[in-house]
């Protein structure tokens, strides 16, 4: 991957489908998630049209689904395809991996051969939809595995679209997604990158004081359009966290054109702008030409 070559580094992108067509998430939770973002693009492109898109743009793409099947009872994507459909796409796709917390010692062995197998440079948790607080010592594990691979844990916080509108939200918790039950991972695991995606309604404040004390957090931006960010995260993500601050869309629910044509008319500083949308992610993901820090 030529880093020089891209524009920006999308740091949260679903794969939704499988080859076989099978899909990440009950009928039910997709349909939900579609109308809440009413979303006018194809609702679940394949990862090939996935690097394709991104390529024309001249972007790249961090890609994961999401492992749930102790809460969902549905079979996840396999990490594996991902990363396989992701490697025909080294120029401009990244895989991370999913683990169900819930999998226990078999999890931790299955995060541990994505890894060293298949490439996977991440791992993607949802703990409303995975039905898990991100604190419960079951999970330190799984969390003490990633830190001594050196991999970042992309945490969903926040409300999520996933069940919303749906009688009792589809059974989705959203008291799971509170970014300050990360603290307590970041403290426990001080050399663990994590990155709390999207701003963190109705806990943004939380999550702001999360990234400022502790050196692993990042926040990714991904499922809002800028236009919608409360002033205190822009405040913060044009001073204090502008090193720790990442471009996300939540493609394809939400397209990267429109998220980057929304943050162009955020006043923010001009060195601010490329931190965000490229070189906070190629240093935190060590791409070549970035210096990790």
């Amino acid at each position: 991957m030529e880093i020089d070559g891209l524009d920006a580094i999308d740091m949260h992108v679903h794969a939704e489908i499988s080859e076989s067509g099978h899909t990440s998430l009950p009928d039910d939770l997709m349909a939900a998630s579609t109308a809440h973002f009413s979303s006018a693009e194809e609702r679940s492109p394949t990862i090939d049209r996935i690097a394709a898109y991104y390529r024309e743009r001249r972007m790249a793409a961090v890609v994961f689904t999401v492992d749930a099947e102790h809460a969902t009872g549905r079979p996840p994507i396999a990490s594996e395809e991902v990363a396989e459909a992701c490697g025909r796409h080294p120029d401009v796709l990244i895989p991370f991996g999913s683990v169900d917390p819930w999998r226990g010692a078999a999890g931790v062995a299955t995060a541990r051969r994505l890894a060293a197998d298949h490439g996977v440079r991440g791992f993607k948790f949802h703990p409303s939809l995975q039905r898990f607080d991100p604190s419960d010592r079951m999970a330190y594990p799984l969390y003490e595995a990633l830190e001594e691979l050196g991999l970042p844990a992309v945490f969903h916080t926040g409300q999520t679209g996933i069940g919303a509108g749906l009688p009792g939200g589809g059974g989705i918790r959203l008291r799971y997604s509170n970014p300050m039950l990360l603290d307590d991972v970041a403290a426990d695991f001080p050399d663990l990158t994590i990155v709390l995606a999207h701003p963190s309604f109705p806990w943004q404040e939380e999550a702001l004081a999360v990234a400022v004390h502790k050196p692993s957090v990042y926040i990714d931006l991904s499922g809002w359009s800028p236009k919608y960010f409360p002033p205190i995260l822009v405040r913060y993500a044009d001073s204090l966290l502008k090193r720790k601050m990442l471009f996300g869309s939540d493609y394809p629910l939400l397209t990267p054109e429109r998220w980057l044509a929304d943050f162009a008319e955020l006043d923010l500083k001009p060195e601010v702008q490329p931190l965000i949308l490229k070189e906070n992610a190629a240093r935190l993901l060590g791409l070549p030409g970035s210096e990790r820090g």
